[in-house]
């Protein structure tokens, strides 16, 4: 205590010994300030807050016990300490009635002067080590209120509640004032599937003083929220547990975050392999239809001709989805740049159909296109456009059984026109419609067929359409029902299919005398490797029809079917296991040829029954020892 910084009052009536003890005092160090009657002692005390009053009991305005009173009854003045004094009143009652009066200390004159210093000091220690605490507390309140983390503590082993932080109320959404009645009441806003484990964590409290969990709690609006709670024992100076302090965190943001993590991690792997898958399937085509460029014979020149038309094709293919790669890049790094004019909406319309055409036609889809007697124009990028409008019918053919209807409807809204493409194919379940712009997002596919495509053409489409200042937007009655895609865009002005045959096609050529039936809905990987395999010696039927198959092989007696495991109406697998099943088709050799890989992909093939499996695009060689069992 540092005596020179503490003022203290003295009170007394008599003039002489009120002189002695100022001198005692200011000798020890203290500044010191006097009153000779208990009104002035009050009034010094309000205005100067000394930090302790040496009191005498009688005085002649106010008796000193009762000028103690009111100094210990003012909230300003209550932490001033007093230190009653008296020559007459010295008894045992006298010092117990001072004391019950709010007096600190109660000493009986005469003092000596040792004895006034030390009792004093005492009491200002006494006073410094309540401010340290009150500071202390203060500022462990100051800390706890201003944290959004709920800091809690509860005695041992009774497990009343000490503290619990405001945050509990942001958190739990519960007024904290319930829990000084019911201290484990926090336990109703568990969620059930986790309440159980955190109820035998509280019920054991008073032998377990440290965890750190996990849970889920429940606010009254209904939502979930997400919690880490951390309990650590408080110690007595004996180091003995009374009582048990706890942390508890908001961690809902985090627990999101690692969702939508492992949902990214998930569609990158899925992406990656679906690349893969994507790459393989035109590769495949093109390196038979290479090897076909060297044939010879009567019609070489017919099938050479439509080698080249294969690779074209299949060349293209992956030109567009190596744009479509650089495109969502240069979107995703803003440097995507529009060619902006007056586009004539029904040539971009038209540009849309021709690019989409071939798919549609392949997959023997009908396509009706409703379009506005009027002519209506539009500010964009007219490529930009036609690129989005294709890739929603490319999707649409790519997502629709064989046979299916595709409808392009264009109609006026106001100041908007709507391009709306509906299909009848696999559909969109409800939860997945809020995703599916999603950069690499895949729906599930029925399991009747492989995934298709990167999982990158609708968030780009969407991307692009947004830069021309419209929206996309998805509806679908559910699974198995179709689905509505619809591209919305500021209106400038207004101004006044060859169906695949699924017939089976067979060559019969005198050579190695082995019959291969090849299934596949690549039409042109299918007829370039019947070809090639033609030319081989091979007899071979080809056919894009699952349903035929069993048919087929009766028919036709083949010594290896060659299979695409992604087939519509049914996977290659459930062929596999049907054909096997049946003894008439039971001895014929099954070759996988797939854009799956993986092994996981050759476990389920070999368990489905199959006798081989290839990686499109398959080697030769490879191809040759598959079907002869080498």
């Amino acid at each position: 205590m540092n005596a020179n910084s503490t003022l203290i009052l003295n009170v007394d009536d008599n003039d002489g010994a009120r002189y002695a003890k100022t001198r005692i005092l200011q000798s020890a160090g203290f500044e010191v300030t006097e009153a000779a009657n208990g009104t002035d002692a009050l009034d010094i005390v309000k205005r100067r807050a000394p930090a302790l009053v040496l009191l005498d009991v009688k005085l002649p305005d106010i008796n000193g016990i009762e000028v103690c009173r009111r100094i210990k009854a003012d909230s300003d003045t209550s932490k001033v300490l007093v230190l009653q004094t008296s020559a007459a009143l010295t008894g045992r009652a006298d010092k117990i009635r001072g004391l019950e009066g709010g007096a600190d200390n109660y000493l009986a004159a005469p003092i000596e002067a040792d004895e006034l210093i030390a009792n004093v000091n005492a009491l200002l220690r006494m006073r410094q080590a309540q401010v340290d605490l009150r500071d202390s507390e203060e500022r462990f309140r100051q800390l706890t209120d201003n944290i959004d983390d709920v800091f809690w503590m509860f005695s041992v082993p009774g497990r009343e509640l000490v503290y619990v932080s405001p945050a509990y109320a942001d958190i739990w959404g519960r007024s904290a004032e319930t829990l000084g009645e019911q201290p484990g009441g926090w336990l109703d806003a568990v969620h059930p599937d986790d309440r159980a484990a955190a109820a035998r964590r509280w019920e054991a409290l008073a032998t377990e003083h440290h965890y750190d969990e996990e849970f889920r709690i429940t606010v009254p609006d209904g939502q979930t929220r997400w919690v880490r709670d951390r309990m650590f024992p408080v110690r007595n100076a004996r180091g003995q547990v009374y009582r048990v302090a706890r942390v508890t965190s908001d961690i809902t943001a985090r627990k999101e975050m690692e969702a939508l993590l492992r949902a990214a991690d998930s569609n990158k792997n899925q992406f990656l392999a679906t690349l893969a898958h994507e790459l393989r399937n035109p590769l495949s085509p093109i390196r038979n239809a290479a090897a076909l460029l060297g044939a010879t014979g009567e019609i070489a020149g017919e099938r050479q001709a439509r080698a080249r038309e294969v690779i074209t094709r299949q060349v293209d293919h992956l030109a567009h989805l190596v744009d479509d790669l650089l495109d969502v890049a240069r979107i995703s790094e803003g440097k995507i740049v529009l060619r902006t004019e007056e586009v004539d909406l029904g040539g971009v319309i038209g540009q849309a159909i021709e690019t989409a055409a071939p798919l549609i036609t392949a997959r023997g889809h009908h396509l009706e296109v409703v379009q506005p007697v009027e002519q209506v124009w539009v500010s964009g990028d007219p490529v930009r456009l036609a690129q989005s409008i294709g890739n929603l019918l490319h999707n649409a053919a790519k997502f629709t059984p064989q046979g299916g209807e595709i409808t392009l409807s264009v109609t006026l809204a106001g100041e908007w026109v709507r391009i709306a493409v509906r299909d009848n194919g696999i559909g969109i379940a409800e939860d997945n419609l809020p995703r599916i712009f999603g950069m690499f997002a895949q729906v599930e596919v029925p399991p009747d067929r492989a995934p298709e495509g990167l999982g990158i053409g609708l968030s780009l489409v969407s991307h692009l359409i947004e830069l021309h200042g419209g929206r996309l937007s998805a509806d679908s009655p559910g699974i198995g029902l179709g689905s509505t895609f619809t591209v919305e865009l500021p209106v400038l002005r207004v101004t006044q299919s060859a169906q695949p045959d699924g017939n089976v096609q067979c060559t019969h050529k005198e050579g190695a005398g082995m019959r291969v039936l090849l299934v596949d809905d690549n039409v042109d990987a299918m007829e370039m490797m019947g070809f090639l395999l033609g030319e081989m010696g091979y007899e071979t039927c080809t056919t894009a029809d699952a349903g035929q198959i069993e048919a087929l092989a009766l028919h036709h007696k083949p010594d290896v079917i060659v299979l695409d495991i992604g087939l519509p109406g049914v996977d290659g697998y459930e062929v596999a296991r049907r054909i096997k099943r049946n003894p008439a088709l039971a001895n014929i050799r099954l070759v996988a040829h797939t854009g799956y890989g993986s092994p996981e992909d050759r476990r389920r093939a070999q368990e489905a029954g199959f006798d081989a499996h290839l990686v499109k695009p398959a080697e030769l060689d490879d191809l040759e020892k598959a079907l002869r069992g080498d």
